[in-house]
């Protein structure tokens, strides 16, 4: 299990440039990609100076590796009153892996209110079992290859009994689940704790599809990924996450995410495109 603040430490080497060691706590098909932008997020914050994040668009360009440090280097494209972009380029040796733009803003910013994503019509966190209760139930212990799944505490709000008996389109594209990080559940930085927004605005796009397609050909990551964060999330340690995947087509997959608070409150959305590849042969 890693602890998501720690594990996103970034260390400032010289002006606009960050060296950070990903953690092998968060792999899944490798270094899960939103784990992988939250160092550009982190180091953007660091280099801006804004009080939060406002948003991050990001192309993912390779697979790093956990054996090597990999580093953030940061340029300021626009400084306003209110807000700063920044372009953060995450390289393992000479290898790029991830390029984004981020935009960081002041607090107490005057401006609209409103509100108008309601959170899924689901059963409370309380109220739905965790994903080992469910399996101990089944007389079944969780056996994920991938020690992601380790960093949370997962409450689906939904469950089946015959997943790997499920017929292909015989359910919605769809994936919600509760979730809370473990060890520690929220940050007070709020860089940091909008790393928990990002995670889980790319980690809902694939069993969103799951749900949908039952097959062992092809894997699909991420290509890309957009994340808007909307009201600070740190007051809340569980998080209800949806993920949906309006279209797949030509190996190309569209998913739409959004994140809620536990009383209902939209905290963040993104989009991200995935691109389809054949599963890898077992060694």
């Amino acid at each position: 299990m890693g602890d998501l603040g720690i594990d996103t430490t970034v260390t400032l080497v010289d002006d606009g440039r960050y060296r950070a060691r990903m953690s092998r706590d968060w792999e899944i098909w490798g270094p899960m990609g939103g784990y992988l932008a939250s160092f550009a997020l982190r180091a953007a914050g660091a280099h801006c100076g804004r009080p939060r994040p406002a948003s991050i668009v990001g192309h993912f360009l390779g697979v790093g590796d956990f054996d090597h440090d990999i580093e953030i280097r940061c340029e300021t494209l626009r400084e306003a009153r209110t807000a700063t972009s920044v372009r953060a380029t995450i390289s393992q040796g000479d290898r790029a892996l991830f390029d984004a733009f981020v935009w960081g803003v002041a607090d107490e910013l005057l401006g609209l209110d409103h509100h108008d994503w309601p959170a899924p019509d689901v059963d409370d966190w309380r109220d739905c079992p965790t994903v080992d209760e469910r399996l101990a139930a089944m007389g079944e212990t969780r056996n994920s290859p991938y020690r992601f799944w380790d960093n949370f505490d997962e409450r689906p709000t939904s469950w089946r009994h015959d997943w790997m008996e499920r017929q292909t389109g015989d359910a919605d594209p769809e994936w919600h689940e509760w979730l809370r990080f473990q060890p520690s559940p929220t940050f007070s930085d709020p860089w940091a704790d909008a790393c928990r927004l990002l995670i889980l605005v790319d980690v809902g796009s694939w069993p969103a599809v799951q749900g949908y397609h039952n097959q062992q050909q092809v894997i699909a990551p991420s290509i890309d990924i957009a994340c808007h964060f909307h009201r600070p999330a740190a007051h809340s340690e569980w998080l209800l996450t949806r993920g949906h995947s309006p279209s797949a087509s030509e190996g190309l997959i569209g998913a739409q995410m959004q994140v809620w608070d536990d009383a209902g409150s939209l905290l963040a959305n993104g989009v991200s495109q995935l691109l389809c590849r054949p599963v890898p042969a077992a060694t």
